[in-house]
Parts: structure tokens; sequence; C-alpha cells
């Protein structure tokens, strides 16, 4: 990084001076913060407590929750900080960190989906064969992969934006992502733009292969078989397939928000920060838990035991 960066302030511009209105989109922001922690953590503490999930689908699912945590956390801090403050400021490095965690949500997300329609493919297409496949081995293999992956890719990333020479110091955003830092550029650089082309395929772009031809197979598979079989790989499947086409839908919005941003209102900034640091993260849990028969029977059954409790204080 060049030292002058370690210096340089960037002031956000896209907050406004309506202090009435800041305090309410404040509160907003919090508790929706807080609910998208709650749904996140319950959900994890529930497939750590019950036996019954310690399983490679619940598995990959606690570390999607862990992610849902991370993209949240990576934006509504801050943003609620620039709410509340008189001047809507950050340093470089702390702009380049949070882009850095926003990047990772997204691309964690993707690998950890591609993982859990390997899983579903095994378990569906080669179900004789499945605990011989998905070893305890095999599972830590694809978890670490599924994060160590975008974290090596997203350091590199970070690095080549913070050796480019910044001559612009406004971010016209609620946040910091990358295409924004890019824009404080006085230079566009040729490697830069190249490498973004190589981790987009790497990161988005084979992992929704992975997805696509997993469930290809599983239909193929499902169509041959009886009416339960398919009963049965509908009821686990659709939470993966409507978590990952919600998200696809929403990263797809925010790409194209971004290519035509200047073309957009300021208006469908929020809308989209709000659209992809939100509803996925506080959807995303509480799909999984509707959803899956094995975790809705666990809630029912911790909420239960609360009751109980209740009754006998």
């Amino acid at each position: 990084m060049n030292h002058s960066s370690l210096d340089i302030t960037l002031k956000f511009t896209s907050y406004g001076s309506f202090r009435p209105l800041n305090y309410l989109f404040f509160t907003l922001t919090l508790i929706f913060y807080l609910l998208s922690i709650f749904s996140n953590v319950f959900l994890m503490l529930v497939i750590y407590f019950e036996s019954s999930l310690h399983k490679p689908m619940y598995i990959f699912l606690f570390n999607l929750a862990v992610n849902g945590l991370i993209g949240s956390s990576a934006v509504w801090p801050k943003v609620m900080e620039n709410l509340l403050s008189d001047t809507q400021i950050s340093s470089f490095v702390a702009c380049l960190l949070q882009a850095f965690w926003i990047y990772f949500y997204v691309a964690s997300a993707y690998t950890t989906f591609s993982v859990m329609a390997y899983d579903r493919y095994v378990s569906i297409c080669k179900p004789l064969q499945y605990h011989s496949i998905m070893t305890p081995g095999k599972v830590k293999t694809l978890l670490t992969v599924a994060n160590i992956i975008p974290f090596s890719c997203l350091v590199v990333r970070m690095y080549l934006t913070s050796r480019l020479p910044v001559c612009r110091f406004t971010i016209h955003n609620l946040i910091c992502e990358n295409l924004t830092l890019l824009k404080l550029s006085c230079v566009k650089s040729a490697l830069v733009n190249l490498y973004g082309v190589c981790m987009v395929t790497i990161l988005v772009g084979f992992p929704c292969f992975t997805v696509l031809l997993s469930y290809a197979k599983i239909l193929t598979v499902s169509l041959k078989a009886s009416k339960d079989a398919q009963k049965k790989a509908l009821s686990t499947c659709s939470p993966h397939l409507i978590t990952f086409i919600n998200f696809s839908l929403t990263i797809l919005l925010f790409v194209i928000y971004f290519r035509y941003s200047a073309f957009l209102p300021g208006e469908a900034n929020i809308l989209m920060i709000i659209d992809i640091f939100v509803v996925p993260p506080l959807l995303h849990p509480i799909i999984y838990g509707i959803r899956t028969q094995e975790i809705r029977k666990c809630v029912v059954k911790i909420v239960k035991k609360r009751q109980r409790l209740f009754r006998i204080f």
C-alpha cells in the first residue's frame, strides 16, 4: 500500500443533512440489523446444540449463517455511525477493509451454495455412497476451500486496489465497495480489471455452474424416480434453490445498478444496499427454518422445552 494512502480521509455524500430523517433511518437500520443477527445466531445455535443436525447439509448451512452475519456487520454499523454523525467520513484503509468484507460476503455465499449443491447431488443421486463420499474430512476440506479461496483472491484484489493513486476523495454511495474505490483513482489499471474478471469467473461463475450442473443431474434422476422420491428431493432441495435464486437475483440487480447508477436516482442506492445486505441475511435463516423439516422439528422442540420451563417457574 502507498504510505500516502494511510492518511487519506474520504467523505460520503449520500447521507444528506436531514437530521430527523436520519434518526428514523437509524432506528429502522438498527431493528433490521438486530433481527438479522438474531435469526442467524438462532439458526447457528439450533444446529450446534441439536446433535441430529450434525450432518454435512446443516454444517454448510451453519457456514452460510456465519456469512450472513459477516455481510450485515460489514455494512450496517458504519451506516448507523454515519447516520448519527455530523461528518460522514472514513479513512481509506477502513474503506478497503469494508470493501473486502462486503466482497467476501458475496463470494463466500456463492462458494457455500456450490458445496451445498454438491452435497444435495450426492445425497439424491448417490444415496448408497453418500456417507463414504461426504466424510467428516471431506466436509472440512469443502468448507475450508469455500472460505479460503474467496479470502485469498480478495486479499490480492484489495492489495491491487490499494496500489492505485487516489486523486478523488468523495464517495457517492452509502458504503465502500471496490467499484466505488476504483472511481477514486486517477488512473485505470488493465491489471486490476483483468484480475477482476478472473476473480468473478472463479468466485461467481464457477460456483453458479456447479449449482446448475448439480441440479440438472438431480432433476434428471428425480424424473425417473417415484412420486415419493420426487417429493422428498423437492423438500430437501427447495430451501437451497430458493435462497440461491434470491441471492443471485439480488447480486444481478446490484451489478446492473452500479453499471447504470449514473442514470438512476440517488434513492435507488439505498434500495440496493437494503436489498443485498438486509434481505438475504434476514430471510435465508427464516426460509431454511420454515422449509426444512428437520430444523422446523428442532425449533418446535426447543420452544416446547422453554414453555415447560416457564410453567415450572
